[in-house]
């Protein structure tokens, strides 16, 4: 886990001249990379790297080179992740094609596949990714991502070359080397606000992109980078009949959980594990305690009844016999640090669980280096309460198409907060109408109320309409689930995962999100993923057993916060001055935004999430475009060797 940083000059001879540059533009990512520091260049190409020693830590310095025999310095690879079968690839690259190695890490694995594979190595990496590899034999630049977009990588391009990097931060240090402007993108802020993160591959600066996940791609100097998914998740439920069936595919379950979690344990470092109230975060501690008899766990809460998993998450950490860490967090702290995890978030992600997220990852590297957490189990095993809406719903798809548009127009003029409503309202909708992830922050008609320039057609269709046409012959839960990997999973959950760790130098590794367990998950049957009473059916009961009775059939809270009483009390004053002070009046209507707060203060309406998509912006957009608020940036609390 570390940070990269990678340029691609425009015409030979560049890279010296860039050198500097490039170094300069590490400095703000080197949170992510504490352990060493160090730059690199060729003719056409430089790199730049940060890193946080995991796996080989003596060696495998990065940037790497390797090369066959015949040309022992051909590759030089930029990468940062872990890759969790490298020693079974080592083995077989080593036993089919005479690959030899010199240190005893992963990073060598990965350009070793490539030589003897070419791209589709990419296709046999078991783990999470983003990697450049410069070929100075063909003097061009293969990279890829992960396949469901666990480690980030932004990329610029301009006259000056194609920069990539962990951070967009360091693309816009970059921006005069590239010579590209820092223009904020207007599309990009509108799905922002709709969806309360900006979507692959946008980010909210129209000169930086994102490599999308499962995606790998090209570039020559001077040349334009040219992309190719090799990794499509397709749901394609298996039938499953019979006792002796049911329990067959509980089994694999369990078998590839214990699996994933066994490799994802491979580190010369101390592994923990995150803990919250609920199943997902419980299986991967319990199964990681097989592996580390002294496993630490840690959680985190607030001192406000029914915002809290502490309890439960303590009484598991008993149940399963692990050491246990809490940590919780007030109000005041919340307001002191939100502009420093806005700077390390790059773009916003209004979802206030970041927080408590940043506050117990600072925790948990006082004690580890890494921690397992269970991202990803309910979009692969459906795990979503809203997955279960289909069922409810179920009569309506009965009902003719002007008759359910007739009771859409019925369930406008029923008041607010009618009981019914809303079920009246999305059973008119199409799945594709209604669904389009699990966050939905402003409606159209809400939106033009606080945004100076509304486009129409710009929201969630324009982003889900791909993964829906993709999906069209499956089942409306794995068309749901379908869509959140390629939104929700990936724009939000990742994000603040990866952010919010790697901001204190912390490897998070995500056992769920494995090929393997998707291979298994991906043909669960519907009738075994959602009943009338549960989610997440088939997991449930691969996992008992495994995790303790009290959490196995518990709905998940994650970690709340209680951001709906704090902007009536605690945080009002706060968000007041910060809607004062921001100078995004071209872009809202402060005054609309401060009506918000304010109808919020007096309980008439509960506008506590939208505000808080409207405060994250203001200050992002006070940080990266105003340059008025300036973040203390703390230098990394561990020995640095540069």
């Amino acid at each position: 886990m570390c940070g990269l940083l990678g340029l691609v000059c425009a015409s030979e001879n560049d890279a010296a001249k860039a050198r500097d540059a490039v170094g300069r533009a590490l400095r703000c990512q080197r949170h992510r990379g504490p352990d060493e520091t160090d730059t690199w260049a060729d003719g056409e190409v430089v790199y730049g790297f940060n890193r946080l020693a995991i796996i080989d830590v003596e060696h495998s310095h990065q940037p790497l080179t390797w090369g066959p025999p015949e040309n022992p310095r051909r590759y030089t690879i930029n990468f940062n992740g872990e890759i969790y079968n490298y020693l079974e690839l080592r083995e077989e690259l080593a036993a089919e094609h005479g690959a030899t190695f010199a240190t005893e890490g992963d990073t060598e694995a990965i350009v070793a596949a490539y030589h003897h594979l070419g791209p589709a190595a990419v296709g046999r990496l078991r783990g999470m990714f983003a990697f450049l590899i410069w070929d100075s034999e063909r003097k061009v630049v293969f990279g890829a991502r992960d396949p469901f977009g666990i480690k980030p990588l932004f990329c610029s391009a301009g006259p000056g070359g194609v920069a990539f990097a962990s951070e967009k931060k360091s693309l816009l240090e970059l921006s005069a080397t590239l010579d590209v402007a820092e223009e904020l993108d207007r599309t990009a802020l509108q799905h922002y606000l709709v969806m309360q993160y900006v979507p692959e591959p946008e980010t909210l600066h129209a000169g930086i992109r994102r490599i999308e996940s499962g995606t790998s791609f090209t570039v020559a100097p001077g040349g334009d980078v040219k992309t190719e998914r090799y990794f499509s998740p397709e749901f394609h439920a298996r039938p499953v009949s019979g006792p002796a069936q049911v329990a067959s595919l509980h089994e694999e379950i369990a078998e590839v959980m214990r699996d994933s979690v066994a490799k994802h344990m491979r580190a010369d470092v101390t592994v923990g594990a995150f803990l919250s109230g609920g199943i997902d975060s419980t299986a991967i501690a319990a199964l990681a305690k097989e592996h580390n008899p002294n496993l630490i766990t840690f959680t985190t809460g607030f001192e406000r009844e029914g915002y809290s998993e502490v309890d439960v998450a303590a009484e598991s950490a008993a149940a399963i016999g692990v050491k246990h860490v809490v940590r919780t967090v007030s109000p005041d702290e919340m307001m002191d640090v939100l502009p420093l995890i806005v700077w390390y978030l790059d773009d916003p992600v209004a979802d206030p669980a970041l927080v408590p997220l940043w506050f117990i990852a600072r925790e948990a590297r006082r004690h580890v280096k890494v921690v397992l957490s269970g991202e990803g189990a309910d979009e692969l095993f459906g795990g979503y309460t809203i997955y279960r809406e289909p069922l409810s719903l179920a009569p309506f798809e009965k009902v003719p198409g002007a008759v359910r548009k007739l009771l859409g127009s019925l369930s406008a003029r029923i008041p607010e907060g009618t009981r019914g409503k809303d079920l009246l309202r999305r059973g008119a909708l199409s799945l594709e109408e209604r669904y389009y992830g699990n966050a939905r922050i402003f409606r159209d008609d809400q939106l033009r109320g606080v945004l100076r320039t509304f486009t129409e057609g710009v929201g969630h269709r324009d982003i889900t309409e791909a993964c829906y046409r993709a999906s069209a012959a499956w089942d409306p839960v794995a068309r749901m689930q379908h869509v959140d990997l390629f939104t929700w999973l990936r724009g939000d959950i990742l994000v603040k995962a990866d952010k919010m760790t790697m901001a204190n130098s912390l490897e998070l590794r995500v056992p769920f999100l494995d090929p393997e367990v998707f291979r298994i998950a991906s043909g669960i049957p519907l009738d075994q993923k959602i009943t009338r009473e549960t989610t997440k059916f088939a997991l449930r009961r691969a996992l008992d057993g495994i995790v303790p009775a009290h959490v196995l059939n518990r709905r998940k809270l994650g970690f709340p916060v209680p951001i709906r009483l704090w902007l009536r009390d605690e945080m009002y004053d706060w968000a007041r001055g910060i809607i004062a002070d921001s100078q995004t009046g071209d872009l809202l209507d402060k005054r609309a935004v401060q009506a918000l707060l304010d109808e919020h203060r007096d309980g008439t309406i509960d506008h506590s999430r939208r505000l808080w998509a409207l405060l994250l912006f203001m200050l992002w957009h006070g940080i990266f475009v105003e340059h008025r608020i300036k973040p203390d940036i703390p230098e990394p609390q561990y020995p640095v060797k540069l």
